[in-house]
Order: structure tokens, then sequence, then C-alpha cells
């Protein structure tokens, strides 16, 4: 569990830095690397949603625990 945790960070943060760059500069790293319409592109969103929701049951558990 603890591997799944530390991927599910990881792609998190890449999809927050990805926002930040949109945020400051107006710069969509994904769309620049795979395209604005294409499947890659749906699926990094789509990994970076669902690995922000396992964050949020991991976090919750983590309160749990304590």
């Amino acid at each position: 569990m603890e591997t799944l945790q530390k991927i599910c960070l990881v792609i998190t943060i890449i999809g927050a830095v990805n926002w930040g760059l949109i945020g400051l500069f107006d710069f969509n790293l994904v769309t620049t690397l795979f395209g604005a319409d294409s499947a890659l592109s749906r699926i990094v969103y789509t990994l970076v949603g669902i690995t922000g929701l396992i964050n949020i049951g991991i976090l919750f558990e983590h309160f749990e625990h304590k």
C-alpha cells in the first residue's frame, strides 16, 4: 500500500505543478506535451483526478489512526 501512496502522491504533485504553471504563466505543460484534445492528455488529467481522490482517502485514513 505504501508504494501506491507514493505513486499517487507523485502524480498529484505533477498535476499541482501543471496547475501552478497555468495560474502563473498561462502555460499548460500537459497540452504542450500531448496536445489539447489528445487521448494522452485526457488520460493524464484522469489519472491526476483519480489519484487526488485516492489521496483524500489516505488523508482521512491517516486521521483515523491517530
